[in-house]
């Protein structure tokens, strides 16, 4: 434990805009992902085991876009649409199958997928750790910010997320199609018997959520190294964001993943053999203190 340092750095606003910068980046790449999470258990009742996947398989798809285009917004979008495609063939042949079902046997068909996930990659990618590299266009000198230093690359990152998370937002609350969402997580029997087909409903949900989370990994893929089996850690700290912020609730799930964000950036000063521990312990005081999430509704109809 080193609290003084922590301390320091609290003093010092160099160190709190290169901190803050860390965990905002931390917690929007959090967002992404989360999001999608949440945004299918709210809608579908399914807890997604193999969300850190679809993150997984975004982030190989967009190396091997960037290797054959050198475009890092082809790469990206390559990484959510190739996700989303997978998605809607993982939902159309299996979770279809499960809704309703015992929430162990969605586990199970998920986990199944996670295998076969980890074991296609290493045959079609290899199992040795890759790297993406920093895109041409974000190999700038860093921006200082009231002598705090700033990678261009983060300042993309936080701001594509941002969009994302107001564009998701606008959806939701301000369009038809969100209403329609919102409707079927509530009353999807209610939905069907206005001629509105719950299992197209169902699908784009869960497309949109792989969406996000491919899109998610092929942005993060220039500053962490792609190896088999990585979805894992991001779908733990998902599941945790979901908690905190509460399942079914998406501004819950931006406001988790920038408090995780931040816990974790600020934690490694001074808690830096903790910092995983943080986390968990915000988890639990919620937990105690408010069972639903900060942002979370009770628990409604499932399909």
């Amino acid at each position: 434990m080193e609290p003084a340092a922590l301390l320091d750095c609290l003093t010092s606003l160099s160190c709190v805009v290169t901190q803050t910068t860390s965990g905002l980046i931390i917690g929007m790449l959090f967002f992404l992902v989360a999001a999608g999470l949440t945004l299918i258990f709210g809608v579908l009742g399914i807890v997604n085991f193999a969300h850190g996947a679809f993150y997984m398989v975004g982030a190989y798809l967009a190396y091997s876009a960037y290797q054959v285009t050198g475009s890092y917004l082809v790469a990206v979008l390559a990484g959510g649409f190739g996700a989303a495609i997978l998605g809607v063939l993982f939902e159309r042949f299996a979770i279809r199958r499960v809704y309703g079902e015992n929430v162990l046997l969605q586990l199970l068909v998920c986990y199944g997928f996670v295998l076969v996930a980890d074991d296609l990659v290493q045959i079609i990618w290899g199992s040795e750790y890759l790297s993406m590299g920093m895109p041409q266009a974000f190999r700038l000198p860093p921006v200082f910010i009231a002598g705090g230093i700033v990678p261009p690359f983060y300042i993309f990152i936080i701001t594509v997320a941002a969009v994302f998370a107001a564009v998701l937002w606008f959806i939701i609350e301000r369009t038809q199609y969100g209403r329609i969402i919102r409707a079927t997580a509530v009353n999807p029997t209610m939905v069907s018997a206005l001629g509105i087909p719950t299992p197209l409903i169902y699908l784009s949900v869960f497309a949109l959520g792989m969406f996000l989370a491919g899109m998610a990994g092929g942005l993060a893929a220039p500053i962490r190294a792609l190896t088999p089996g990585m979805g894992f850690s991001v779908l733990i700290v998902s599941f945790v964001v979901t908690v905190i912020g509460g399942m079914g609730s998406v501004t819950g799930a931006l406001v988790a993943s920038i408090l995780i964000g931040l816990v974790r950036s600020y934690g490694s000063i001074g808690f830096p053999l903790f910092v995983d521990g943080l986390m968990y312990v915000m988890m639990g005081l919620v937990l105690v203190l408010k069972p639903n999430g900060l942002l979370g509704r009770q628990e409604a109809s499932r399909p």
